[in-house]
């Protein structure tokens, strides 16, 4: 099982599909999966592998998804009724689990997102120096002549953890800032004089492109700290790259469904809190005049014992 999940993860990484991976590394009996179980969560949702079941699944895929987003793992902690809680220690995500008799499952979730990808448009001193920065950086440097940046683009896989920077000096800048901010680039910059940046995105406003997608170019590229030379130009530029990839959360195509699907498909046990998957609850119950969802038997009793108790809306 886990050759074929290595196998599937090395698939998806080649093809610079974000995927995350759940691994278990410590549980209290009982519990259906084992230490060093693992499971693979694709964007959409879908899961490869195994780490528990209706307990546990929704909340890894849940985790999972927006570790993708934020870029940052998660340490989850499932603790039903008599195991040992994290006692709240420090970035420890704590999750009721009480469908079954006790114990805990502990998941860490650990995003494998694509190198971020450099585009260059253009030549010259800029772009060079960008070049070997990038490289120093662990992007994924992609340098296209300005003679065939336009055609260029449409040809390249884009993410939101691309990022584009145009140099082109007056040749083809507008055909290549027009691809890129229709494409899903996490950064679309310019590199221009702050007159020449205004007519341009003039250009641009004139030939169609709403305000939302002007919205994102950074004209002229870079952060203001006062860089005079072509080194210093890249430097400023690469910072604000820096700055906008730490700040951004990524909406990967198809994740943000994933995560709206989940949500619309999930209820709160009104007896232990835990949130339950609609579609697979073996248990509820209507009698409050609606549908109400529990994760085990033994909340569902307690719950009839005493329906009125539990009146407020549970998903709230």
């Amino acid at each position: 099982m886990a050759d074929d999940l290595f196998a599937l993860a090395y698939e998806l990484a080649q093809q610079g599909e974000p995927f995350a991976l759940a691994t278990v590394v410590r549980c209290e009996r009982p519990t259906s999966a084992k230490p060093g179980a693992k499971a693979l969560i694709r964007k959409d949702g879908t899961v490869s592998g195994w780490v528990g079941g209706s307990c546990a699944q929704p909340v890894v895929v849940k985790e999972a998804l927006k570790a993708l987003g934020d870029g940052q793992p998660r340490f989850i902690a499932l603790v039903g009724e008599g195991g040992t809680g994290s006692g709240r220690r420090e970035g420890v995500l704590e999750y009721p689990m009480t469908c079954h008799s006790g114990g805990t499952l502990e998941i860490y979730v650990e995003p494998v997102l694509p190198k971020p990808e450099l585009l260059l448009f253009g030549r010259g001193p800029v772009i060079e120096t960008l070049a070997k920065l990038g490289q120093a950086m662990d992007f994924a440097v992609v340098l296209v002549p300005s003679e065939s940046s336009a055609d260029r683009l449409a040809q390249l896989r884009v993410t939101p953890r691309t990022f584009v920077v145009v140099a082109s000096h007056g040749t083809f800048d507008e055909e290549a800032l027009l691809q890129a901010l229709r494409s899903e680039a996490g950064y679309v910059s310019l590199v221009a004089s702050r007159k020449r940046a205004g007519a341009v995105i003039e250009a641009l406003r004139a030939r169609g492109v709403p305000a939302e997608r002007l919205g994102r170019l950074k004209a002229p590229a870079g952060l203001d700290i006062g860089a005079v030379t072509p080194q210093e130009i890249a430097v400023s530029i690469l910072a604000e790259i820096i700055q906008v990839s730490r700040s951004q959360k990524v909406d990967w195509k198809g994740a943000q469904t994933a995560q709206e699907e989940i949500g619309e498909t999930e209820a709160r046990d009104p007896v232990c809190g835990m949130l339950v998957e609609v579609a697979s609850a073996r248990y509820r119950s209507g009698a409050l005049g609606r549908s109400v969802y529990f994760c085990c038997l033994r909340c569902k009793e307690t719950f009839d014992r005493d329906p009125g108790r539990y009146s407020a809306d549970p998903t709230g």
